[in-house]
């Protein structure tokens, strides 16, 4: 009886091992790519806010001014503050852009009473895969109301 391992047992331990290592591999790659959605996620934030501030919705008399066309981040950040942008924010912000629209354009009379002057204001930040050559564009919106004064 001589002691040691069959060519078997080797095989079996070898393709267990490369399955244990496979999946942690993968485990690895889905943990790299929700970092750097959640980083992309946390910069829109930004832009949502940085539009707030720039066009603020508490400021609208007219339903026509609900509209605000697309616009960059790094041009909103210019309406907002009288500081520069850094370089690290200017990289940060770059590919992001913020937009305001009125979903209500042409309601009737009837529709206006029934909501009690209230309008449907849809908010969206947009932005591309930066650096990747992809072109993927990703949006996050929100809708909220505004009521005419």
């Amino acid at each position: 009886m001589r002691a040691g391992f069959t060519l078997l047992e080797v095989l079996l331990a070898a393709i267990l091992l490369g399955f244990g290592l496979t999946g942690i591999l993968l485990s690895m790659s889905q943990s790299q790519k929700m970092m750097l959605s959640q980083t992309e996620l946390e910069t829109a934030q930004e832009v949502m806010d940085l539009g707030e501030m720039a066009y603020p919705l508490e400021e609208v008399v007219e339903e026509g001014d609900l509209d605000v066309r697309e616009t960059r981040a790094t041009e909103l950040w210019d309406l907002v503050s009288d500081e520069r942008l850094t370089r690290e924010q200017q990289d940060k912000f770059r590919g992001f852009t913020w937009e305001r629209e009125n979903l209500d354009r042409n309601p009737s009379d009837d529709d206006l009473r029934r909501l009690n002057n209230l309008y449907r204001v849809r908010v969206t930040v947009t932005w591309g895969a930066r650096g990747q050559g992809r072109g993927k564009k990703e949006q996050e919106s929100f809708v909220t109301l505004w009521r005419k004064p």
